[in-house]
């Protein structure tokens, strides 16, 4: 049987934890090689449990660590050069899940220049430039798919009243993810037709995450397994669907996906397309 994502290479961003991490699994899984890229090398490095050691143990001989701070040019160059000299491929998956520091402690009359500019660069212009260093090998196969990971926090706010929340206005994040779904519809339009499909996906909720939880408020109804997120992401890394911006609960609905675990071996009991309950779906 030809898995999915058989022989291609796939570039994650921010794969030491979390999101990243069960990403990469879950494309190892379904026969990708995986260059996971963060700036954790080893258990203990970063301020939140996992590391790119981890995640390359929970994988194994088809994926490689790559140490780079996508922050910079070089890195962002690095990780791509060292991935694709490793496996003797060109990128043709690529995800950009790696985020700078919220930064909801700081509203709107408070943020640093500092702030705003590390979050644009980590969280917009490294996801445009990781694009542009691969896609011209996408262009020349014929084929290639880039997955921008997004958030609700890009909605606008609703209100006046306006609730309170653990995340505030969220202007810096929520601006720079409204940004990033912006870009991925203009970029599908300017790639369409070279076989390249990009797309953005966001939790429907909250994902539970280490980091998720010490962030957001998690009420029950608002969250959901990394195993239905991953199941959404890997319908838009495999599929012909491009210029999407859509949440994860939603897609499995539309699409009617199998939500399986991070292995590809089994249901994930609850989580299936005629199980999600209604309310959780377009964060309502």
């Amino acid at each position: 049987m030809t898995l999915p994502c058989s022989g291609r290479l796939a570039l994650i961003t921010g794969a030491s934890r979390g999101i990243g991490q069960a990403l990469a699994v879950r494309l190892a899984a379904e026969g990708a090689f995986v260059a996971a890229v963060g700036r954790t090398a080893r258990p203990g490095d970063g301020a939140y449990p996992g590391s790119l050691t981890e995640t390359v143990q929970l994988i194994g001989d088809s994926a490689l660590a790559v140490v780079a701070d996508i922050a910079t040019a070089e890195g962002r160059r690095r990780a791509v050069a060292e991935a694709e000299r490793h496996f003797g491929l060109p990128v043709t998956l690529l995800v950009n899940n790696a985020a700078a520091p919220r930064a909801f402690d700081l509203p709107f009359h408070q943020m640093t220049e500092a702030a705003f500019r590390t979050a644009m660069e980590v969280n917009v212009w490294a996801a445009w430039d990781l694009a542009r260093l691969v896609i011209p090998a996408m262009i020349s196969g014929g084929a290639g798919w880039i997955l921008n990971i997004t958030s609700a926090q890009a909605r606008h706010r609703a209100g006046p009243p306006y609730r309170i929340t653990r995340s505030g206005g969220a202007c810096l994040y929520g601006g720079t993810k409204a940004m990033v779904d912006r870009l991925t519809t203009g970029a599908a339009m300017d790639l369409y037709g070279s076989g390249i499909a990009i797309n953005a996906l966001a939790p429907e909720g909250a994902v539970l995450t280490d980091h998720a939880a010490a962030v957001a408020d998690l009420p029950p109804h608002r969250t959901e397994p990394v195993e239905a997120f991953v199941e959404a992401a890997l319908a838009l890394l495999t599929g012909r669907l491009t210029g999407r911006v859509t949440t994860s609960l939603s897609l499995i609905v539309e699409l009617g996906l199998a939500v399986r675990s991070l292995d590809g071996s089994a249901l994930v009991a609850g989580w299936q397309p005629n199980e999600i309950d209604p309310v959780r779906l377009n964060g309502s």
